[in-house]
Order: C-alpha cells, then structure tokens, then sequence
C-alpha cells in the first residue's frame, strides 16, 4: 500500500510516498482493531512536531537520532470505511463508514483500536469527519474537564481560528456562555460566523489591554503564556494551554505557576475515547458543530500540506485525500 513515511527528521520534504506493507489484522494482539481503508486524514500539530524531531517527541520513544522505525507513517485522524475487523471487536462491522483516532492513518490502510473509532456522522462526508478527532476532543476535554465549563462564563479562545480553535468557540457557545474570539483581521468574520459574541483582532488589539475579565482563556495555538495573559483573568478563573503545541514552555509556566501559589495555569492533552466520539458525532450530526476544512491535499502532496500548517495561519483544518469513491 501507499503511505507517507519518514525515515529522518526535518523540513516537510522528508516526507516520502512509499510502497509499504499493509497493515495485518490477523496477527497476535489485533483482535480488538479495525482494518480501515483510508479515505481522508488530517494533518494536525503532532505530526509536524513529530516530523521535526523536538527533544521531548525524541524522548519518550519517537526516536532519538532518527525517527523510530515502527512509527514512521504519521497521521492520528483517520474517516474511512471498515475492511475487516479482529475477532473481539462487536461494535463495527465490514462495510461501516467510521471516523476517529489512530496512528499511521497517512496511508491507504491503517488499524485502529475499537473503542477510539465511532460511525460517521449523519449527513457529513468524510474529509469533514477526518477533521473532528484531535481538535474537536481536544477543545471539548479542555472546556469542559479542565475547565469545568458553566452556563453564563465569560470565555476567551485564543487562536480562534484554528483547528482546535474553531471548534472550541463552537462548544463553548453550545455550554451557553459569552464567547471572545481572537484571531486575525482576515478570520474575524467567518468566525464570527461560528457563534462568538465578541471579536478581537489580535494585530491590532491585545485582549489583555481591554480591561476584561475571563472566567476562562483557552490558548488554541500554543503562542501565548499563562504569565501574558493572566491579567485578563479572573481570580477564580482558569487558563490552559495544549500541551502538544508548546513543548519547550510548558513544564516551565506549570512551574512558575505553582511556585507562585497561583493554580490558574493548566496545562492539557487530550485522550481519545469512544463515548466523547459518539458526543461529537451528535453534535456534528446535527449541524450544532461544523468542522471547518480550508484545504484538502492528496496524499502526494503530503509535503505541500505541512509546509501549509508550518506556516501558522491554518483556518480550521487541512486534510489528506487518500482515497476517493469509497
């Protein structure tokens, strides 16, 4: 099967189409997977640092000087259909078009556990499904587990315009508080358009400069610190950041942030898992949430797909065509 691989970390060119062994659901260990035929994928932040080979990535079993050899497709979004299942698996069955989360879905095959995939949603085709997994639990984990989202909060999204961003301004709105958007001045009015109450175009305004207060600030893109923004939160209130997209400052704001005694500052990841899946399939399903996809590339042009995320100016999300016509 086609897949992309990398064999070295670096720029997007690293990024190979090879010919590789398709994925084996018959062997030991694979009785609770799913075999996919892919049919899109996203690109999403992990990719891209896991392409460029950070420290931490390296660390803890990426690969230290080149990148571990049995993760060497990237891709942890996957839609598709159902090819085969293992012998434990109840829950999908051949022939089932399903979306969700798994490693190495930049390819024409992949397997993924059952209990990380859920059926399409209603009425959504499936590069907008291959754009919910990552960034739409990652907005929903964060908002309403780290958190603890409630009916009339004040809350700010930073990098409204994002992949976690866009849908993080559309859950909010859906918990029934007053949503902020920051984003650039070439994003306000689309955003506006998912619901935000108030805009703020961060080339020309910083929100802290305002004079508001936030019961919540989610940093969507990993460019502000909990030290620059903490003068628009409230001091009961909570600001979090996603620990994938600012690795080398995390672990030092969590840290400054306790010595200080000051428990605002979050750090989070999410997990993937069927139930918060079937959550947002409803909600995709019944158009209460719309992923937004600004690009899809083919699967050959993976390289041209991350320079355009390495660019940081994404809206919404960029997805891989891998198949058509399934």
């Amino acid at each position: 099967m086609k897949a992309a691989v990398y064999r070295s970390y670096g720029p997007p060119e690293v990024l190979k189409i090879e010919d590789v062994e398709k994925p084996d659901i018959g062997r030991e260990g694979h009785e609770d997977r799913v075999l996919i035929k892919v049919h899109s994928a996203s690109v999403n932040p992990f990719d891209n640092l896991h392409r460029k080979g950070y420290l931490p990535i390296r660390l803890s079993g990426g690969g230290f000087g080149r990148p571990n050899p049995d993760i060497q497709i990237m891709g942890i979004d996957v839609a598709g259909r159902v090819e085969t299942v293992g012998k434990h698996v109840t829950g999908f069955k051949a022939g089932d078009s399903v979306f969700g989360h798994c490693l190495g879905s930049h390819a024409e095959y992949v397997l993924a556990r059952e209990n990380k995939l859920s059926l399409l949603p209603k009425n959504t085709g499936f590069q907008e499904a291959a754009a919910v997994p990552c960034a739409a639990l990652t907005a929903l984990q964060a908002l309403r587990d780290v958190a603890q989202i409630r009916k009339d909060q004040k809350v700010l999204i930073y990098g409204a315009s994002g992949g976690i961003g866009h849908f993080a301004v559309q859950l909010a709105k859906f918990y029934g508080t007053e949503v902020t958007a920051v984003c650039s001045t070439a994003n306000l009015k689309w955003v506006k358009e998912l619901g935000a109450d108030h805009m703020i175009d961060h080339v020309r305004q910083d929100f802290n400069d305002l004079g508001r207060k936030y019961d919540i600030i989610l940093d969507a893109v990993g460019k502000r610190t909990f030290f620059n923004s903490r003068g628009a939160l409230l001091k009961t209130g909570v600001y979090i950041t996603e620990h994938v997209l600012y690795p080398k400052y995390h672990p030092l704001q969590l840290l400054l942030a306790s010595v200080t005694g000051d428990k605002r500052a979050k750090i989070h990841m999410s997990k993937t898992n069927a139930p918060d899946l079937e959550f947002l399939r409803d909600l995709v399903g019944d158009g209460t949430l719309r992923p937004v996809v600004e690009k899809c590339y083919p699967l050959d042009q993976i390289a041209q797909a991350h320079r355009h995320m390495d660019n940081g100016h994404t809206r919404g999300k960029i997805v891989i065509g891998v198949a058509n016509g399934l």
